[in-house]
């Protein structure tokens, strides 16, 4: 499912970092090496059909490159 984020996450949360990251080897050969974090958040987001809702997403950030496969976790 494709969706755009509307706004800024609040109550931003760490779940993993470095090597607690279970696809940690997939993001350096993809993105590269750099300081890995996975989080988690809750913002607005509208869905392909125009519907905005609260929903809860996780994504990893690397220091340097930045938010990378974002994904809808649960609807609030």
């Amino acid at each position: 499912m494709h969706f755009k984020v509307k706004g800024k996450a609040r109550e931003v949360e760490t779940i993993a970092v470095g090597h607690g990251i279970k696809n940690l080897n997939r993001l350096n050969k993809i993105y590269g090496r750099t300081k890995w974090r996975k989080l988690k958040g809750i913002c607005q987001v509208e869905l392909e059909d125009g519907t905005l809702i609260e929903a809860e997403l996780h994504w990893y950030e690397g220091y340097g490159i930045g938010k990378k496969e974002l994904k809808i976790k649960r609807y609030l």
